[in-house]
């Protein structure tokens, strides 16, 4: 299990600095945001979020899965960069091109028609993501994550500098547009230079046909995936007003921290992992998930039960009180957010084991399913009852149809139910003490730092093994005494 070992020693490395670059960025966008609605006007921001969501979509598709391919591939990167380049190139173009042409058509659709220039320069970042598919995918296939964050960091940096400055000088929602784009450029140069890989251009049909073979299904299924984030919002806002969607979109967002920082780094390392570990063999891909699972559930189930019994207190410390009744959308959503990144993960094996029409017919069936479930919903319990669909349909039916897939790959869904027992327990045992002390406890602050705080140590003490438990607090007390020593 060396080579277990290893891909390990590297994906660790990766995640660390992935979640670290995820979690300066989130806090200067919230920074940068503070700054922006104080210069722009409520309709600067309404413009950029309908050329948001289009872009947003878009980004999913962009590179037809070459990134995801050149990842996962089994061969020497220079044998498919040429051919790579150009399939990701003429993705990102073709889509670009289609939707310069729709713009007035999509701006017109959504009720502003002065989104349609924004729609087209922010649209001009995936053409960016195109150009520089093939030498992002090698620094995740070779665990560079760290060169990625700095390229991202840089990046965000340009972006803040420059939509600061327009919005200052009165560019209104452009300003988003082309602070997004230079922040994309500076990235994209940084990670031309940084990923050390000959940029050439050639097309071998063979080639291509593989790399389309494998990306298309997976290109098609993030598509898809990205649809089942935002149908919700959707529904609720056709079904019940706009009043009733603020509700929702608040406890939507709270909810989407987890993905956004925690997802977001996971799949810079779980593909290249996994892609790695499947070319040792079928035991060296359950030694990589005996070792994923427990952490993912580590990472993720304690908030999400902070999310679930501590809601209200959550949305009255950061927000107001009259945003309470956002609370219990929160609760379900929490059960949302922890299906959706087990499912991240699973998407990620499946596609380091090089399969990945099984995840399409997961996400179809899940979105089949949850347009009904949150229609019903939201008609009959409101935004409440929407958010119930939709945690029950990623119970009930995501979840067995993402262990069918896994069973089906040869991955032993044991190994994921054992891997999840014990951070699980702690969860409930975490939930438990956390909705009794909150009963005790006055004010959302207090409920925050006394019964979040007791569910949270609790959660450590049964989840992380006694053995990991005492070598965290050997290396403390050794730090603590090497700090006084100097």
């Amino acid at each position: 299990m060396s080579d277990v070992g290893e891909v390990g020693r590297k994906a660790g490395r990766g995640l660390r600095w992935s979640l670290l670059g995820n979690v300066v960025m989130k806090a200067g966008s919230f920074a940068m945001s503070l700054v922006l609605a104080r210069l722009l006007t409520n309709d600067d921001f309404g413009v950029f979020a309908i050329a948001l969501a289009a872009s947003q979509f878009v980004i999913h598709v962009n590179d037809a899965g070459v990134i995801a391919a050149t990842v996962q591939w089994r061969g020497r990167l220079e044998e498919i960069a040429p051919t790579a380049t150009v399939v990701a190139i003429a993705s990102s173009f073709t889509l670009y091109g289609l939707f310069w042409v729709i713009a007035p058509f999509y701006a017109s659709f959504a009720g502003n028609e002065d989104a349609t220039w924004v729609i087209r320069i922010l649209m001009a970042t995936n053409v960016v993501y195109g150009l520089t598919a093939v030498r992002s995918a090698a620094l995740m296939r070779r665990f560079e994550q760290d060169k990625l964050a700095w390229a991202n960091l840089a990046g965000f940096g340009a972006n803040a500098a420059v939509s600061i400055t327009l919005a200052a000088d009165g560019a209104g929602a452009y300003s988003f547009a082309w602070g997004q784009l230079s922040g994309a450029a500076l990235t994209g140069v940084l990670v031309l230079v940084l990923a050390r890989v000959r940029i050439a251009f050639g097309f071998d049909r063979v080639l291509a046909a593989r790399l389309l073979r494998f990306g298309l299904p997976l290109c098609v299924g993030l598509g898809i995936e990205g649809l089942l984030l935002n149908v919700d919002v959707v529904i609720v806002g056709d079904t019940l007003g706009t009043a009733q969607l603020g509700f929702y979109l608040l406890a939507y967002n709270i909810a989407a921290w987890v993905p956004g920082i925690i997802g977001t780094a996971l799949r810079y390392v779980a593909l290249p992992s996994f892609s790695r570990l499947a070319e040792e063999g079928p035991a060296a891909i359950q030694e990589g998930v005996r070792r994923a699972v427990p952490l993912l559930g580590c990472l993720v189930l304690p908030i999400a039960a902070v999310m679930c019994v501590l809601a209200p207190a959550l949305v009255e410390f950061l927000y107001e009180p009259r945003w309470l009744p956002s609370a219990q959308v929160l609760r379900f959503l929490a059960i949302v957010m922890a299906v959706r990144m087990l499912s991240l993960l699973i998407t990620d094996i499946l596609a380091g084991l090089g399969i990945t029409r099984a995840t399409l017919w997961v996400n179809v069936c899940w979105a089949l399913a949850l347009v009904p479930a949150l229609l019903v919903g939201a008609r009959t319990g409101g935004i409440q009852g929407a958010a119930t669909a939709h945690a029950v349909v990623a119970v009930v039916l995501a979840l067995p149809l993402l262990a069918f897939a896994l069973r089906r790959a040869g991955v032993p869904v044991g190994l994921f139910a054992a891997g999840l027992a014990r951070p699980l327990l702690a969860a409930v045992l975490a939930g438990v003490a956390m909705a009794g002390l909150a009963t005790v406890v006055d004010g959302a602050f207090l409920e925050l730092c006394v019964a979040g705080g007791a569910g949270l140590l609790l959660f450590v003490l049964v989840a992380v093994p006694r053995a990991a438990l005492l070598h965290l607090v050997r290396h403390l007390v050794h730090g603590g005494r090497a700090h006084v020593g100097r």
